[in-house]
């Protein structure tokens, strides 16, 4: 196992097993006095979030406990989460799960002293200013996935359940004042959620990497979480014990958010209606599209999918590199289809229409239209590449 490590990039981050024993000083150090933890229904009764709460009792904090979060959290969640952290009088957030605990838990904390509406804040140009810094409360993030890398991130993907389309709600200030990495928080996780996790971690890098903006810094990063997921996931897969393999995961997700920065791509553009219409697993689904979205990048991105393999120690540059994806989903059982994910062809022109206007698709290396997504959904149905 790696060494415990503190880093302050792009927050102040504890890795390492154990770490989770000093989430009470963590709050204490955000000034939270009286936090209120949010995580999801599934995670409610397990060892690891009793552990927690008692934890933050025995400091004297005084916890909330906050679960009705949806794995694709919906401005609902939010809603009710921002009634329970006023009326209990809490001043902070404690988001502990997921990706969607931890999404949240951010929008929660952060719409604490806003009087405009949630959908004001979507990252949409300089929304963002319209916000009231002071009324933003601080937030502890501990990840108990390895996958979205929202711990480190500025944002919260919200679905808002009147038009069935996700939202991403921005400020530079939701960004949690402290992140907890601890392995050991991991180790329960089933192989199939390893997996999709997993694969959204190397979704983030991957597309961050081959989105066109200039950004060196990120592109680096990404390269080297997507060398973490490489070496890792298939061995957290198989054996869910592997400290080693689940602390490097958790860095690769926090890598992919950090990169992710520098843009995303189709992949998610795709995803998002996906999962908005169908509530299917973000990750899983971001892991179905991934080939075909790279086939359809092919001539854009021959140049730098060669470095990146060479990179990555793989023969044969980009039919290298593809090769090596769809290895890997079928060493973690990813499907190959969508039709496999209870997906089916009746909403596909709606979806399509959803995807171009997605805000991740003008990062995508080649211009996405309606067409292209329409015909990318059908060859994700059918299984074809090439």
């Amino acid at each position: 196992m790696a060494m415990p490590a503190n880093w302050n990039y792009p927050t102040a981050i504890r890795f390492g097993a154990g770490r989770i024993d000093e989430l009470a000083a963590a709050c204490g150090r955000a000034g939270i006095a009286r936090p209120l933890f949010v995580t999801d229904p599934g995670l409610r009764d397990l060892p690891i979030t009793r552990a927690a709460l008692g934890a933050l009792n025995a400091a004297g904090l005084k916890p909330g406990l906050f679960t009705q979060v949806k794995p694709n959290p919906t401005d609902a969640n939010v809603e009710a989460g921002i009634a329970a952290l006023r009326d209990g009088g809490h001043d902070g957030v404690v988001a502990f799960g997921g990706g969607s605990a931890l999404d949240c838990g951010k929008v929660v904390a952060f719409m604490k002293g806003q009087t405009r509406p949630m959908w004001d804040f979507e990252d949409i140009g300089d929304w963002w200013t319209r916000a009231d810094p002071a009324g933003i409360a601080p937030v502890i993030a501990v990840p108990t996935t390895a996958g979205t890398g929202s711990e480190v991130g500025r944002a919260g993907v919200i679905t808002n359940l009147a038009t069935h389309t996700k939202k991403v709600i921005f400020h530079p200030k939701m960004l949690p004042a402290e992140v907890i990495l601890d392995p050991e928080l991991t180790v329960g996780l089933p192989p199939v959620l390893t997996a999709g996790t997993g694969m959204d971690a190397f979704a983030h890098c991957l597309e961050a990497y081959a989105a066109p903006s200039y950004h060196p810094m990120a592109e680096g990063i990404a390269v080297e979480g997507m060398r973490l997921v490489k070496d890792n996931l298939v061995r957290a897969y198989r054996d869910g014990t592997d400290l080693d393999a689940r602390g490097n995961m958790l860095v690769a997700a926090a890598a992919g958010a950090t990169a992710f920065q520098k843009g995303l791509g189709a992949i998610h553009a795709l995803s998002h209606p996906v999962g908005a219409l169908y509530d299917t697993h973000h990750g899983l689904t971001n892991a179905v599209f991934m080939p075909y979205v790279l086939d359809f990048n092919r001539e854009a991105l021959w140049d730098k999918i060669d470095r990146l393999a060479a990179w990555l120690g793989l023969e044969d540059g980009f039919s290298g590199f593809l090769d090596f994806v769809l290895r890997l989903r079928r060493d973690l059982g990813i499907p190959h289809t969508l039709d496999k994910i209870g997906v089916d062809d009746s909403r596909f022109e709606e979806m399509a229409k959803m995807a171009v206007i997605d805000p991740t698709a003008g990062g995508n290396p080649r211009g996405l239209t309606e067409a292209d997504a329409l015909d990318l959904y059908q060859r994700a149905m059918d299984g074809r590449l090439g």
